[in-house]
């Protein structure tokens, strides 16, 4: 029987490359951010963010990861829990950063109510096999020790009852760092964003290495 080499050669090369495309498919990793302004970037240009200056970082030292921005200033929690089913069906992520809950306790919500929102979109996501990376939040004084220590205790509290990755505080570093922070005392400007990326990244970048190595 006469033996099509270029036909055999061909075949070869062409389930070569699928198999390279399909490890490349399989070794992606999509991290869903879910936040509120303190990720959107607001008071300063998108491109200012921590979560693009992530991105950036992350394009370099590992390019197999996909950051997808999901925030939304002045979202709550309970707005949070509404929107993640959709975003986890349109986005199909393998990791999500939950950055909520700000907003809820500025407005003096009770914690035990934010509490289970948070509950809800970290339960919903570990159903769909999401790993969850929980971004924790302090308030500032004026709302009192009691409140201030009640919603600050939730994030290390669920990240020990889920398990999972916690970043202490968001903005460790930079809100009494007047230069670093907008004329509202609440949000970083572009000059403390850095250092957001950094509290982020110290967690997570570690998780990342263990998936891929």
């Amino acid at each position: 029987m006469k033996v099509n080499y270029l036909l055999v050669i061909s075949l070869v090369f062409t389930l070569l490359i699928s198999s390279i495309a399909q490890a490349t498919t399989d070794s992606e990793i999509k991290i869903l951010v879910m936040g509120d302004s303190l990720s959107a970037g607001y008071g300063i240009e998108v491109d200012q963010g921590w979560v693009e200056l992530s991105r950036i970082q992350l394009k370099q030292s590992h390019p197999e990861v996909t950051l997808i921005n999901a925030s939304i200033s002045g979202e709550t929690a309970k707005g949070g829990s509404r929107r993640l089913p959709l975003m986890i069906k349109v986005h199909q992520p393998d990791m999500l950063i939950l950055e909520l809950g700000a907003n809820d306790g500025l407005r003096g919500y009770p914690v035990n109510s934010i509490t289970l929102e948070l509950k809800k979109m970290i339960e919903y996501a570990l159903e769909q096999n999401i790993e969850v990376v929980l971004v924790g939040i302090q308030l500032p004084p004026n709302l009192g020790d009691t409140y201030n220590n009640a919603f600050s205790n939730q994030y290390p509290d669920l990240a020990k009852q889920y398990d999972l990755a916690l970043v202490p505080f968001l903005l460790e570093g930079v809100v009494f760092n007047d230069k670093w922070m907008q004329n509202d005392g609440l949000h970083p400007n572009a000059l403390g964003q850095p250092t957001l990326r950094d509290n982020v990244l110290e967690i997570l970048l570690p998780i990342l290495d263990g998936k891929l190595n």
